[in-house]
């Protein structure tokens, strides 16, 4: 690699101060919106989406920084990649403190979490979904396929699909979904959608981690889990035939890994 030169630097070191002050205004803005919280807890459901929003768009300046770098300095820049990394995280904690992280949760233990989140229509939902599945891919392709945070992407996505699968009331939404008729049927229908493609990508994604890297029962658990969910998903769609073909892959899938447990080639 070419070494860097100090007017580079220096350059890059310009070109950046516009981003580190609106991250700094939005981190002063996070730990402002906490306190609020803090002293009234009725509100803290419509917060903490604020707060997830925020830090999406925390995590889009530092990759505009890591574009600055590669465009000025010809080089990417992991350290600021790794913080929009864990911003990533942190927008999603902030939605399992309202959905859980659980992903094989029942709907009807959800309800009190759809009670608080009432006024927050299914349409922002999906654009706030969409938009932080985007900024994970678009993170992911900046690390590049030889990251050493590849497989770390896998529990990120993971985390992600569960928090877009809790956050709506299936319930409710399958009725939408077969109700032309109804005003949010277009963007319930996209909406189902994304979930089912990543709730497929998941599991290919723990499986393959499993397959290729780790030989972590849990990891292939964890992808047994996820067509599990893809299955449920299936079945609120009416969709006996596809239910049944996921259905039969799960099974698959945990024959071969107590099959691998037996044999010792896990660990």
């Amino acid at each position: 690699m070419a070494k860097i030169s100090d007017e580079a630097r220096k350059d890059f070191a310009e070109a950046v101060k516009p981003y580190q002050s609106k991250i700094a205004e939005s981190l002063n803005f996070e730990k402002s919106v906490l306190n609020e919280i803090s002293r009234d807890k009725k509100n803290a459901p419509y917060k903490k989406l604020e707060l997830c929003e925020e830090m999406i768009y925390i995590s889009s300046l530092y990759m505009a920084q890591n574009s600055l770098a590669l465009k000025i300095l010809s080089v990417r820049n992991n350290d600021i990649l790794n913080e929009a990394r864990k911003i990533l995280y942190k927008s999603i904690i902030y939605l399992e403190e309202l959905v859980t992280n659980i992903i094989d949760i029942p709907y009807s233990e959800l309800e009190k979490n759809y009670d608080a989140i009432l006024d927050f229509p299914v349409e922002k939902r999906y654009y706030l979904v969409r938009k932080m599945g985007l900024a994970i891919d678009l993170l992911e392709n900046a690390f590049g396929d030889i990251s050493k945070w590849k497989w770390s992407f896998v529990e990120l996505k993971g985390r992600f699909v569960v928090c877009a699968k809790n956050l709506i009331d299936m319930r409710k939404t399958a009725k939408i979904y077969f109700n032309p008729g109804d005003a949010d049927y277009e963007v319930v229908v996209l909406y189902i959608r994304l979930l089912i493609k990543q709730l497929e990508q998941s599991a290919n994604n723990y499986q393959s981690k499993y397959e290729l890297s780790t030989r972590r029962l849990d990891d292939m658990r964890s992808a047994i889990k996820f067509l599990l969910a893809r299955h449920k998903l299936a079945l609120a769609l009416n969709d006996a035939s596809g239910a049944e073909k996921i259905k039969k892959k799960a099974i698959v899938w945990k024959e071969k890994m107590n099959a691998d447990q037996k044999t010792g080639s896990s660990r």
